[in-house]
This record gives C-alpha cells, sequence and structure tokens, in this order.
C-alpha cells in the first residue's frame, strides 16, 4: 500500500476510523522495527498529543502536521511494504486506542508524561536537552514544556 492510499483512505473515513489508520501508518513509519513496547510508547505520545489539543484537534491532524511524524516527511509515493510490519502496527493502534479510550487513571502507559520522541540514530534535535524520560529501542522519549 502507497502512504498516498493510506491518507487518501484516513480523509474520507469517519474520524474514529481515519484516526486509527493515522496511528497505524505512525507505527509503521517510526517503530516497525522497534519492539512491542516502542511501538506502543510512539502512539502513546501521538495519542497524548491529541487529548492535549495543542498540536492538532484529532489524531490525524496530530500526525500529519508539518514536520511532527514521519507522514510530514515521507514521500507520498512510500510503499508500507511490510505487511507482516503493517499488519502488527494495525493491531497495536488498536490496542493502543482502546487503552487510551480509558479514564486516564485507569490507563496502562509505557512511557508516562512522554509528548516528543525521536529516533537515537538520527541528528539529536534541539528541544532533546537533558535527560529522556524513557529509552525502548532505538528511540528516546521526553516531555517538552
Amino acid at each position: 500500500m502507497k502512504l498516498s492510499l493510506l491518507l487518501w483512505l484516513a480523509s474520507i473515513l469517519p474520524q474514529p476510523v481515519a484516526d486509527r489508520a493515522c496511528l497505524a501508518g505512525t507505527i509503521y513509519l517510526e517503530a516497525r522495527s522497534e519492539p512491542l513496547a516502542g511501538q506502543l510508547a510512539v502512539a502513546e505520545v501521538a495519542l497524548r498529543r491529541a487529548d492535549s489539543g495543542q498540536w492538532g484537534n484529532s489524531v490525524c491532524s496530530v500526525l500529519t502536521a508539518p514536520g511532527q511524524f514521519a507522514f510530514s516527511i515521507t514521500p507520498r509515493s512510500y510503499v508500507l511494504g511490510e505487511a507482516d510490519a503493517l499488519q502488527r502496527s494495525w493491531a497495536i493502534a488498536n490496542i493502543a486506542m482502546a487503552n487510551w479510550s480509558l479514564p486516564s487513571d485507569l490507563r496502562y502507559s509505557v512511557v508516562p508524561r512522554a509528548d516528543h520522541f525521536y529516533a537515537t540514530n538520527t541528528p539529536m534535535p534541539d528541544w532533546a536537552r537533558g535527560y529522556p524520560l524513557a529509552r525502548i529501542g532505538d528511540h528516546s522519549f521526553y516531555r517538552v514544556d
């Protein structure tokens, strides 16, 4: 599946389904080779950002905001070609969204308070100063106030 098709589907689907599609795509693009905890942590950061309203009013708007997640920097022609990883990303998106639908005091949190992450095999962003809240696989997670 091309990224352009996933984004088009997200634009025509009902918001809850679109948000799940965007989250699955982000898990795939950002963390498909990471351990389960790392994939859940990436999803958690996205959902926390959507909850805050600071970065957008839906999961898709947060994930497609310029310069924030892989959706905005990956070419639309990119093929999400690893079928097993894509299927796993959808399953993890379902788990993460079900967890996030619980009252906040009942949610399982992999990276409490984290609202940013970056892949440690890329240059460190300016906002990533100080000690991360967590390091999982090839990602470091931060709270940026």
